[in-house]
């Protein structure tokens, strides 16, 4: 094993680190600015290249589907040749795979860009996290680490559609996707300087009968997850839910058997790292469906346009990365479950201001009711990943962090499918069958949604669009409201398994060791493992 910067559990990292970091961060910041800015992008990009409506949704969602499929693989393939190799591989295919995309000529080409830019990010996240682990052997500062590598990835999100909107307005689509190559090639050249190179002693080659099925279950889920939401329920996509638990079944018993496992399920003994992975995917699913509902409720029913949505959401985002970065200082004051625990019930208050959002229009209830809720999930969010990485034995960290990551896509695909349908589920509920003067046929065309009923209204004479209007707004706001509430009983009932599991696990690891509770939950919950 190549141990460059290996150094005595709880050595303080130094100056060549701290450098390093900023390189991985700096990389990160790209990647999730990469996921949100091609929404504005879109439909210049589509008149440019006349693509179809099915050729549109492959270009936004083949990003996800293979940066989700690949992320276990990476992991564990990080952890065989080397993490840093593999993070300089996935940069120099990161940025190629850029250039492609921003020359593209016709969807296909774009697709297939994207598609790789996708491959290289799962390559890239997971040796991220995994350097990270190697890097900061001291407790604290992998702590700050963390908080600074989540910022860095909340931030890219948040000033995504700002950026992508000052580069549409002076140059062509491309040009959003020209961001990565400068982004790379300062990793590439700075990498291999700061970054140190680990791998895991004694690991085997890679059995791609894991890979196959590995890829097969996570696309399979996912596609059947997002189908589910965009279009409802259909034989199809139900089909691919069912087929990829199938296949995700039988990876995991081929992985029991096997003497060096893509996915070490054994990582999942540990109670901090369960618990910890629980409450992020979890987490995951509600803010996915909260943010959702929420940008729909600041056009559909404020009726802002959507750069200036964006504006008003950027708070909601500033305040995920403010809450990232303090987390750890907390940590230091107060034990680590009891600032989880905290984050979650203040998330849970944002949730029940949301309740509260009415069909005024004015959008300042809203947002601070998201500021509250990103700003406390920013704490059990940040110290979770820490906890799961720092649970995972030095040479399971990549393994650990494709898993990490994984479940922070399937939160999203899942957040949007769940939380998204409770809301449909109570618009439809709420939006009455009928409206005295509405023509015959509108009430129903209105009963898909939001969107669709603002857009029936457009056909309407004055009164009659009028009610509709006040119809569709007060029954989508109602089920804005449900999944708000929702979504606050979830985030006190992980507060409470927060505090029942981890906070007892550090009590018995105590009474094991014979060091009192507060000690036990230091030893136990902050310093990383091996």
């Amino acid at each position: 094993m190549d141990t460059t910067a290996e150094g005595s559990a709880g050595s303080r990292a130094g100056r060549r680190e701290w450098i390093g970091l900023a390189v991985l961060a700096l990389a990160t910041l790209l990647l999730s600015l990469d996921i949100s800015v091609l929404y504005l992008a879109l439909p210049e990009l589509t008149a440019d290249l006349g693509a179809s409506a099915s050729q549109q949704l492959w270009i936004m969602d083949i990003y996800s589907f293979m940066t989700a499929g690949f992320l276990v693989t990476m992991g564990g393939l990080g952890d065989r040749i080397g993490r840093r190799r593999l993070l300089l591989v996935g940069a120099a295919v990161f940025g190629v795979a850029s250039l492609f995309a921003a020359f593209a000529q016709n969807p296909g080409t774009l697709i297939a860009a994207r598609a790789l830019i996708g491959v290289s990010a799962a390559t890239l996240l997971p040796s991220a996290l995994a350097l990270l682990r190697t890097m900061f052997r001291d407790p604290h500062e992998m702590g700050r680490a963390m908080g600074i590598w989540f910022g860095c990835f909340m931030g890219g999100m948040a000033i995504g559609p700002l950026i992508g909107g000052l580069l549409l307005h002076s140059f062509w689509w491309g040009s959003v996707f020209l961001l990565g190559v400068p982004v790379m090639v300062v990793v590439l050249v700075a990498g291999p300087l700061l970054l140190p190179e680990h791998h895991s002693p004694g690991t085997g080659r890679l059995d791609l009968t894991s890979v196959a099925l590995s890829l097969g279950a996570i696309l399979l889920f996912t596609y059947g997850v997002k189908e589910l939401a965009r279009s409802g329920w259909g034989a199809v996509p139900a089909a691919a839910v069912l087929a990829g638990v199938v296949v995700g079944v039988v990876f995991a018993r081929r992985q029991r058997g096997l003497a060096e496992p893509l996915l070490d399920l054994l990582l999942f003994r540990d109670r901090r790292f369960g618990v910890s992975l629980s409450i992020m995917l979890i987490s995951g699913i509600v803010m996915a469906g909260i943010t959702l509902l929420s940008s729909m409720h600041l056009q559909m029913v404020a009726g802002l346009q959507p750069f200036t949505a964006g504006l008003w959401l950027l708070p909601f985002n500033l305040a995920m990365v403010a809450g990232s970065i303090v987390a750890p200082m907390l940590t230091r004051r107060f034990p680590i479950v009891y600032v989880m625990a905290a984050g979650l019930l203040l998330s849970a208050a944002g949730l029940l201001v949301i309740t509260q959002v009415g069909t005024s229009g004015e959008p300042y209830a809203l947002a601070c009711g998201l500021v509250l809720t990103s700003g406390g999930l920013a704490l059990p969010m940040t110290l979770s990943g820490n906890l799961i990485m720092g649970s995972a034995p030095p040479e399971k960290a990549g393994s650990a962090a494709g898993i990490m990551e994984t479940s922070g896509e399937l939160g999203v695909a899942l957040g949007v499918a769940i939380m998204g349908s409770l809301g449909a589920f109570v618009y439809r509920l709420r939006l009455p069958d009928d409206l005295p003067g509405l023509p015959a046929g509108s009430a129903g065309a209105a009963r898909e949604g939001i969107a669709a009923a603002v857009v029936e209204a457009g056909r309407l004479p004055g009164q009659a669009a009028a009610e509709l209007l006040a119809a569709a707004r007060s029954a989508f706001d109602a089920g804005l409201n449900t999944v708000a509430a929702a979504g606050a009983v979830i985030f006190v009932a992980l507060a409470v398994l927060a505090l029942a599991v981890l906070a007892r696990g550090g009590r018995d690891q105590g009474a094991q060791q014979g060091v009192s509770g507060d000690e036990a939950q230091a030893s136990s919950l902050a310093e990383p493992r091996g």
